[in-house]
């Protein structure tokens, strides 16, 4: 950057519209989907480790210490396996989401009260319905603490798959780092700052429409 030079050009921003929106896409998918395959995951293993509760300390530490991987090593891991491809960012992210979601869904089964399973026990409920219909419902709002944790956090971690071609935004942070040249690297960092607030308000949404007994409760308080 030349002295005197203003630091954001609108008028670059105003010619990369179209460009900036498609990256904003490829972003939010490389950011989203890992949180979803984590889910996926999270959810039937919290199931697992809260009914048998051995296999919860083992998992968690295996959850743990893949998180403590830096990302960049673990990038360079899969690239031997899955090439320069968006796999290679999401497969890592994915596993990063795992030490947020697993401990969530445990704790949010924990927090279902001992009468209420008994009642859905004594209505006739098997223990797949019950965990289903009741637990898993009950427990809604401590997963999605958990999933906004992580979907916030996998946004902000695909700039760095950039290094290996796939990061999304990350792409004019690299490129204005090159140049020098700051508009492109500003621009990118607030359209991911927005990404992830926006997908949090939206996740605290989501989680006001699977709770309406909450809303409930809120309004007679």
């Amino acid at each position: 950057m030349r002295d005197g030079e203003p630091l954001i050009r609108w008028v670059w921003i105003g010619d990369h519209v179209g460009e900036l929106a498609h990256y904003t896409g490829v972003h939010l998918r490389l950011g989203l989907l890992p949180v979803l395959f984590g889910l996926i995951i999270s959810v039937p293993l919290g199931i697992l480790c809260h009914r048998w509760r051995w296999i919860y300390p083992p998992t968690l530490t295996a959850a743990n210490v893949l998180y403590s991987v830096p990302s960049l090593a673990l990038f360079m891991i899969f690239v031997r396996y899955t090439g320069l491809t968006e796999r290679t960012v999401m497969i890592p992210l994915t596993l990063y989401t795992l030490s947020v979601l697993i401990p969530n869904v445990v704790d949010g089964l924990a927090s279902v009260p001992d009468p209420v399973r008994q009642a859905a026990t004594a209505m006739g409920f098997s223990t797949v319905r019950r965990v289903i219909q009741v637990e898993l419902p009950i427990a809604v709002p401590v997963v999605v603490a958990g999933v906004r944790v992580a979907a916030v956090s996998s946004i902000s971690l695909v700039a760095v798959g950039q290094l290996i071609g796939q990061g999304g935004l990350g792409y004019y942070i690299i490129r204005g780092l090159q140049l020098d040249f700051p508009t492109p690297i500003i621009t990118a960092t607030v359209l991911i700052m927005l990404l992830a607030l926006v997908t949090d308000a939206l996740l605290v949404l989501a989680q006001r429409l699977l709770t309406p007994w909450a809303r409930g409760k809120g309004a007679k308080a």
